[in-house]
């Protein structure tokens, strides 16, 4: 298995995450093993654990195939059939649902539109030394069963507060597993009856960040455009928009840059009005990259123009293989 390094000087300037911070892992692989074996017995039967392999992407939604849709609200209940023993613990994910589903609109003219008529966000009229982020994030490690089939991740929440110097402190927490199709919650099911309960050593609450450069983003289109690694398509776009919000705490000016960029890029469809994954109203573009068999999602506020979610999903089929949500960003005085 390559390590992150190799992979990264493998890639080259083509790497879209290549200047991403990277976190540390909330938990070991061995310990995500452990964490998804772990569930009662049921009727007092055990199962014999078949082959499976684990599979680590490399930082957080940098490197996911795709797929859109949603309506489950974050904490609600996984939904179980009548009559049918209870299915593993977890959510099965739904993709995005878009107003404009088959043949939609080019999203050029829809992006600049919403870049004339944003307003201010709550953070504008703040000040502070920390940018204060809170997001959650799904699809970084999954585990994938031996045939390829069947996945499962934990999500994870994330509050950040970082001062111009990077520095700053990290609070992540493990939350439930999710799935992204009701095939992988049942054979998750099956193959953790009777294994017993992980006990491995909780990640630490709080995680001191390390001092970074950090470049405050720039309403300068030129300076966007190479920031947003727009050379590379709207794919890489995408990713580049989702790295410079859940990192930045992103001022007026650079938000209509960022939406005046994008209308220029050539792929991005216009999918309208959409409810995200925390259940706020957006507007979404996506863009499909058949190559590859994966669409990038991004919903954005259209209000302030702020970014809400950025999802990848398979095409064939259609299903989520990741997704992050920016649930808060603000300034701040006080570090958590």
């Amino acid at each position: 298995m390559f390590g992150a390094e190799r992979t990264r000087t493998l890639l080259g300037p083509a790497d879209p995450a290549r200047n991403a911070a990277v976190g540390p892992p909330l938990v070991s692989a061995r310990e995500l093993i452990d964490r998804a074996d772990a569930t009662e017995t049921v009727a007092g039967r055990r199962r014999v654990r078949p082959t499976r392999r684990l599979v680590l992407t490399a930082g957080t939604l940098a490197v996911a195939a795709g797929a859109v849709a949603v309506l489950q609200p974050f904490g609600g209940p996984a939904p179980d059939t009548p009559g049918e023993p209870p299915a593993a613990a977890g959510l099965v994910l739904v993709p995005v649902a878009y107003q404009f589903d088959a043949d939609p609109p080019a999203a050029g003219p829809q992006l600049r539109l919403l870049a004339d008529k944003i307003k201010d966000a709550a953070y504008d009229h703040q000040s502070g030394r920390y940018m204060y982020h809170h997001t959650k994030v799904w699809g970084d490690p999954v585990m994938t069963s031996a045939d390829g089939r069947h996945h499962v991740a934990f999500a994870s929440e994330t509050k950040i507060w970082r001062a111009a110097d990077g520095t700053g402190n990290q609070v992540m927490t493990q939350l439930e597993p999710q799935y992204p199709d009701q095939e992988s919650r049942d054979y998750w099911q099956r193959e953790s009856m009777g294994r017993p309960a992980a006990t491995g050593t909780p990640a630490p609450k709080v995680i001191p960040l390390s001092p970074e450069e950090l470049t405050p983003p720039s309403a300068d289109p030129s300076e966007l455009r190479e920031r947003l690694k727009v050379e590379y398509g709207a794919g890489a776009a995408s990713k580049w928009v989702s790295t410079l919000y859940g990192q930045y705490v992103v001022p007026r000016a650079t938000r209509v840059a960022v939406l005046r960029v994008l209308a220029d890029v050539p792929g991005f469809r216009w999918r309208g009005q959409v409810t995200d994954r925390a259940g706020r109203n957006g507007v979404a573009v996506t863009f499909d990259d058949r190559e590859h068999d994966q669409q990038s999602l991004l919903v954005f506020d259209p209000r302030t123009g702020e970014l809400l979610a950025h999802e990848l999903l398979t095409l064939s089929p259609v299903r989520i293989s990741s997704y992050q949500v920016i649930l808060d960003a603000a300034w701040t005085n006080q570090p958590g």
